[in-house]
């Protein structure tokens, strides 16, 4: 038997075969028996049919990427041998050899009677997906109590006697494994013993909880792919958080009902993907001149137009910073992991309410999707800041009310319509102090400047980078959002071998603090930018706004997310390690 720590499973099949359910279920399972787990999916824009896995990396310490070996694949169907065998790597390849066409003699393929089995055990040729299950657990060398325990609560709305029938199928696939494969299992996989308060939860879900810490209050959004999880996710606990959720006829009206409920008070957010917002584009002006705070969560995929809308990409941030008419100011958050999901979705309501500006959370397909095992959010720590005038501010006010007034910072003070004593004006044309139409040249110049003068108050205050490994390394790695994970890895293999290499890692991507900024590469001989587009957008933005101007840029924008063995083959192929 071979002892490992950091075991890689990947289940293969065609959708409509059962490959989340079963996914879904063995996560949840090797998390419950103590270990650390990172999920990831690749699937097809179809209901049946096509190539689909559901990759699980397991370890005894935290992880964040998924790396490119297999050591357990559980075929469904024959494709998943043909395009994953070679990446078995003194494994086992799990197949229903009666039901899926085998093309090869690999003594990496052990075959379990999974439908069989089934019908023999429960009656019915449903159940092979939990027999399945049981096999993985079995070759794992695993306890199949916790898969048992699983079973009950995804089960528990379908009555006892399902229940009992997936736990039998189960057990007999265990039982089968451990009879008849040599040794009685593939890996001696130890219980990691003390279970640690963790949880499993994916980038949307994340997201979603953030703004709920955030005291959202309204969402309205139209269904898009990778984003829609997050409207899913609260619309499933509104009622909980007293929550409105909208799911409007298209983007257009999503937007537009979510700047009428900020503009009456509302902490309002929509949610979209890179289609969907350019359906946004006019909307998004209207914030811009009328001052309106709104969050968009904006989860990116690859285009243009519908693109490849089932996989991951950073391909809109170019679109996200210049996006509307006219000139005006935003805001812009990456996160990189769940945690950063909610405390920067959080912060997301708080800088939108402060400034009075759109802010975007900008994800993408890869971070949506994943699961990852991660210490559970303190919500505690969230404070939520309206930023409004109050009643008794009001009353004590001496002069009359401006809703657009100027002042040193750019930032005017807010009340909501209907407050007494107050008339609160706003409109689309440029305008004076008080709201009303003004199309005077010297009133416009105030008024744009007022507005963009905000952008460099936020600079001021919005964070820094973080930095990853020894700040004074020779090479810094450069990321943003989701590729923080595989970077991460890299950094940590890097040391391992020898070389000063870091990693800057950008979650707040606009504004950028730009001399603090600059001081991150102060004593970097090579700087590396590691993006998911084919244009390298970030590094230009880089440079732009801090003239820090990166060596080289390692891209990818084939639709899948990196690896920690992919940036370390393009590293030493540009002869940077």
């Amino acid at each position: 038997m071979i002892v490992k720590i950091d075991l890689n499973i990947k289940v293969g099949g065609a959708a409509g075969q059962g490959l989340q359910t079963t996914g879904m279920a063995l996560s949840k399972t090797l998390k419950k028996s103590g270990f650390h787990v990172f999920a990831t999916q690749y699937y097809l824009s179809r209901v049946r049919g096509g190539h689909n896995t559901f990759n699980i990396r397991i370890s005894d310490s935290p992880i964040a990427a998924m790396t490119e070996s297999v050591d357990l694949l559980l075929a469904l169907d024959s494709q998943s041998i043909d395009k994953h065998l070679s990446e078995v790597d003194d494994g086992v390849v799990v197949v229903d050899a009666d039901v899926v066409k085998v093309n090869s003699s690999s003594e990496s393929i052990f075959h379990v009677p999974m439908l069989k089995i089934a019908k023999d055990v429960c009656g019915d040729k449903i159940y092979s997906n939990s027999v399945s299950m049981g096999a993985v657990i079995g070759l794992l060398c695993l306890d199949i109590s916790y898969l048992e325990e699983i079973l009950k609560a995804s089960f528990k709305k379908k009555g006892e006697e399902i229940i009992q029938k997936n736990i039998s199928a189960a057990r007999a696939g265990y039982d089968y494994v451990k009879t008849n494969y040599p040794g009685g299992c593939k890996f001696a996989v130890s219980d990691p013993g003390k279970k640690e308060k963790m949880m499993l939860i994916s980038g949307n879900d994340a997201v979603g909880l953030g703004a709920l810490a955030a005291g959202v209050q309204f969402l309205a959004a139209y269904p898009m792919t990778p984003s829609t999880g997050v409207m899913t996710y609260v619309a499933a606990n509104a009622d909980k958080f007293n929550v409105v959720v909208e799911q409007a006829e298209d983007e257009i009206a999503a937007l537009n009902m979510v700047l009428g409920a900020s503009y009456a008070g509302a902490r309002s957010m929509t949610t979209t993907s890179g289609g969907g917002f350019a359906l946004m584009t006019e909307a998004l002006g209207l914030a811009g001149i009328t001052e309106t705070p709104i969050v968009i969560f904006l989860c990116q995929r690859p285009g243009p137009a519908t693109g490849l809308p089932t996989m991951t990409e950073q391909g809109d941030l170019q679109f996200v910073l210049t996006a509307a008419q006219g000139e005006f100011p935003r805001c812009i958050l990456a996160p990189g992991t769940p945690e950063e999901c909610f405390y920067l979705t959080a912060e997301a309501f708080n800088i939108a309410d402060k400034y009075q500006i759109p802010v975007f959370v900008l994800s993408d397909q890869y971070l949506a999707d994943s699961l990852f095992t991660s210490k559970r959010f303190d919500p505690s720590t969230i404070t939520v800041k309206r930023y409004l005038l109050s009643d008794s501010e009001l009353r004590t006010k001496k002069e009359k009310y401006k809703r657009y007034k100027l002042t040193p910072l750019g930032i005017s003070p807010r009340a909501l319509p209907g407050q007494k004593g107050v008339l609160v004006l706003s409109d689309s044309d440029e305008h004076d102090e008080f709201g009303h139409i003004c199309e005077d040249a010297e009133n416009r110049i105030k008024m744009n400047d007022k507005r963009m003068k905000k952008m460099e108050v936020l600079r001021d205050e919005i964070s820094v980078a973080k930095i990853y490994g020894n700040p004074d390394a020779a090479i810094s790695l450069i990321g943003w959002g989701s590729t923080y994970g595989p970077l991460a890895e890299v950094v940590d293999i890097l040391k391992a071998q020898g070389k000063s290499v870091n990693l800057v890692h950008f979650t707040h991507i606009h504004p950028i603090p730009v001399e603090a900024t600059r001081k991150l590469f102060s004593k970097a001989k090579k700087t590396v930018c590691v993006e998911n587009n084919s244009t390298g957008q970030f590094a230009r933005h880089l440079k732009l706004e801090t003239d820090v101007k990166v060596t080289e840029t390692i891209l990818r924008y084939d639709g899948e997310p990196f690896s920690p063995e992919f940036i370390i083959a393009a590293l030493k192929e540009k002869e940077v390690i």
